[in-house]
Parts: structure tokens; sequence; C-alpha cells
């Protein structure tokens, strides 16, 4: 998990945001993009020339009839840092964002180049009043992850790996649903619940329906 340090409090005054329908960066994860519009080119060459930051906005419903202006966004965004990027040959980028950080939309700004900026804030998202339900919880994640990682044909070093690359829960519980929970609707939940002990909750259920999946005896203790 990225510490706050890495993100320039100036940097949020005019934040470039990148609205797509079918995506949600949570703090923690990798996300490849593949840039082509012409007003995203010029976002991604600005940011590469910059801060490197920009968030991923989810589009609501009914986007469609406003693509090509500014249709509306959940406030609610992952803060992400451009970490590897490649140009094409036709002006194209591939880019991988590292999910740094929740951020709230305060306010779009005026239009100042042919991308959205918005104001922004960064949530305060690990912080609960129930620090002994996190510890628990976290243990508890800890504890499915490893017994998913034995039953996986592939990847289950690397989850054993991952879930102990961030030292607290709520940071802990971002990685491992960024890396297993594909369904928008729960990511946008998950990117909006800011008590890591909810977020505890909501990940390690999942985890536990991928166990009796994958392995129904296993996931018989689940609960």
């Amino acid at each position: 998990m990225a510490s706050r340090e890495e993100i320039d409090p100036d940097a949020l005054l005019d934040l470039s945001i990148f609205p797509l329908p079918n995506a949600v960066l949570l703090s923690g994860g990798l996300m490849p993009l593949h840039v082509f519009e012409a007003r995203y080119r010029e976002m991604t060459r600005d940011c590469l020339d910059g801060s490197r930051l920009m968030a991923v906005a989810r589009l609501r419903p009914g986007y469609e009839a406003a693509y090509a202006g500014r249709p509306a966004v959940y406030p609610a965004c992952g803060l992400g840092r451009i970490i590897a990027s490649e140009e094409l040959a036709d002006g194209r980028f591939l880019l991988v964002l590292r999910g740094l950080a929740r951020v709230h939309i305060e306010r779009e700004l005026p239009a100042r180049a042919s991308y959205r900026q918005v104001h922004a804030r960064v949530l305060d998202d690990d912080q609960t009043d129930r620090p002994e339900a996190a510890r628990a919880g976290h243990a508890r994640l800890l504890e499915l992850c490893d017994r998913l990682s034995l039953v996986l044909d592939r990847g289950g070093d690397e989850l054993r790996a991952l879930c102990r690359e961030c030292s607290s829960p709520g940071g802990c519980a971002d990685a491992i649903a960024a890396a297993l929970i594909m369904d928008l609707g729960e990511r946008q939940r998950l990117l909006e619940t800011l008590d890591p002990v909810e977020r505890l909750e909501r990940t390690a259920a999942h985890v536990g329906r991928l166990l009796c999946q994958l392995a129904p005896c296993a996931g018989r203790a689940v609960n």
C-alpha cells in the first residue's frame, strides 16, 4: 500500500479524472489502461509531465447520452499513480496505475483542457472506533486467503505475499479486494466504505464464497 506522503496535495486542486463505465480503482490495486481518445491522450501526456496522478471515476448509469461531454460520475474515486507507460506509434498509450487512496470530488473545475479536472480531497479510510474488531477481521482475512491459496491452480504464493505486504487492516482488505473482487457494484461499494472493519468483513465474505466454490469441503468451516 502506498503511503500518503506520495500524494502531492497541490495535485488534488486540479486533479485529472479518467471517467470510465466499467472500472473502479481500489487502493493497493493495479489497473492496466488503454488510452485512445484524443482528450485522454492529452490528459496522459500532461499527467506524465506532472505529478503522474489521476483519478479513475466511474460513470453513473445513463452516461451514454452525454459521453462526449461531462456525464455524471460517482464522487468517490480511486486515486492512482502512473507506474508504467508506453506511447504507441499512433499516439495511443498503454498505462498501469497503482491505486493510492480514496478521494472525494469536491467540485468539477471549468474546462481548461479537453479533459476533465476536479478539486478533490483524500478520504480518511484507516480509522475505526473498533480496533479489536479490525485486528480480528485482519487475522480472519489472512486465514481465509491462506486457505484459498492452497486450492488455487496458480497464484497461491502471490496471494499469500499480497496479504502480508500491507501492515494496516484496511490496506490489506483493499489489496485483496482489488485482486479478487471483479463485480463493479461491489468494488464501488467498497470504494465508498471508509470503515476498515466493514471492508474486512465484506472482503472476507467474498474470499469465503470463493473457497466454497473451489473447494466445498474446505469451505464448510468458513462461517
